[in-house]
């Protein structure tokens, strides 16, 4: 799903769909080769986990890397605080999980919108700027839209009866997460590999 995740977003946003399927297929060997070592399933899935992050970070991938870094933040909020307080992890609360992974990958794939759109009008403008200007510009619908879902949420968890109780609170955790994650990790990532793209190129010219 990480991987379909990956793909998508740097197609989508930097158009990159040749060195996605690159990734794809190293990615896959890589796994190929752990379970011929018959590998256990958690480890296999961690390995395949972390080798992802790394082909995003050595191909540049920023938009992809990004969104599943603020992705992996969300859930891992979530999964944390039900930990803390002890509360049991079932079916429904896998299915709150992806909902969670889809409120904010929606809410990050807005911001990053944006970023493109005025990346296209402002060609001479700093990226760090960019990036600024389009989360101020799409702040106001980001807190609108996670204002009103909560409230129904609330209303949910309040007075929705014993059976769905920790499902809504599970999706009260992930929408307040989400909803920063999409500023405050996912566009903060682009900004930080452009940087080192920029160092890269200034040492090469260096030289």
């Amino acid at each position: 799903a990480v991987l379909i995740i990956g793909i998508y977003i740097s197609g989508r946003f930097e158009m990159k769909w040749g060195t996605s399927l690159i990734m794809a297929a190293a990615l896959f060997g890589v796994v190929y080769i752990f379970l011929l070592l018959k590998a256990p399933l958690p480890f296999l899935v961690l390995i395949a986990f972390i080798t992802t992050l790394f082909l995003y970070a050595l191909l540049n991938l920023r938009f992809a890397l990004g969104a599943v870094l603020a992705l992996v933040h969300d859930v891992l909020i979530t999964l944390g605080i039900f930990s803390l307080l002890n509360k049991e992890i079932d079916l429904l609360i896998v299915a709150a999980f992806l909902t969670i992974i889809g409120y904010s990958l929606n809410d990050t794939i807005v911001v990053f919108d944006r970023i493109r759109e005025n990346m296209r009008k402002a060609t001479k403008e700093r990226f760090t700027s960019i990036i600024n200007r389009s989360i101020n510009e799409t702040l106001s619908r980001t807190v609108l839209t996670s204002g009103t879902t909560l409230m129904a949420l609330l209303a949910l968890y309040l007075f929705g009866g014993g059976v769905i109780h920790n499902f809504a609170f599970a999706l009260l955790i992930g929408v307040i997460a989400g909803t920063y994650s999409s500023i405050f990790i996912a566009s903060p990532v682009l900004s930080l590999l452009e940087g080192r793209q920029l160092f890269l190129l200034k040492t090469k010219k260096a030289r």
